[in-house]
C-alpha cells in the first residue's frame, strides 16, 4: 500500500466525486482544501489529513483513514474516510432546502408548477373575480 496518493484519485475512489475529471475541476475552481489551503489535483495526501470540499452552500470535511487509488463500493467507504463535517454546515443545507424557490438564483431553472401557482396566488388579488355587476364600459362606447 502506498504512503501517499493524489488527492483527485482518492476523492474519486472514495466516491466524493463521480469522476476524476470532476475532481480535477473542483481543485481548479479552488473548492478543495487541506488545512484551509487550496490544493491542486496533483497534491499528495497522507493518512490523517482532513480534506474540505466546498459544494455550495456547504463545506464538507473528510478525514483520511486509509489511502487507495481504486474505486470502491459505497459499503467500503467508511473504512477509508470519516465524515467530520460540523453540524452547523448541515443546518445551512437544511435552511437552503426550506427556503425553496424564494432564494432561487437567477438562471437556475424554471419554477415548478407548485411554485408558479404560489406566485400567481400572491400576485393576483382574489377580489377581482367576485364582482356581480358589469362596469358598463361597453355602454359608454355605444352612446358616441
Amino acid at each position: 500500500m502506498a504512503n501517499e496518493v493524489r488527492i483527485d484519485k482518492w476523492m474519486w475512489a472514495v466516491r466524493i466525486f463521480k469522476s476524476r475529471t470532476i475532481a480535477v475541476e473542483a481543485c481548479k475552481k479552488n473548492r478543495v482544501m487541506i488545512n484551509n489551503v487550496n490544493v491542486k489535483a496533483s497534491r499528495m495526501i497522507h493518512v490523517g489529513d482532513v480534506i474540505q470540499v466546498r459544494k455550495p452552500p456547504v463545506t464538507y470535511s473528510f478525514k483520511v483513514l486509509q489511502l487507495t487509488e481504486r474505486r470502491m463500493g459505497a459499503k467500503l467507504v467508511p473504512e477509508y474516510m470519516e465524515n467530520v463535517t460540523p453540524a452547523a454546515q448541515y443546518e445551512i443545507l437544511e435552511l437552503s432546502r426550506i427556503n425553496g424557490f424564494i432564494d432561487r438564483a437567477k438562471g437556475s431553472g424554471r419554477p415548478t408548477k407548485k411554485d408558479r401557482r404560489s406566485m400567481d396566488e400572491f400576485t393576483q388579488p382574489e377580489f377581482m373575480d367576485d364582482f356581480d355587476f358589469e362596469f358598463g364600459f361597453d355602454d359608454a362606447d355605444d352612446k358616441e
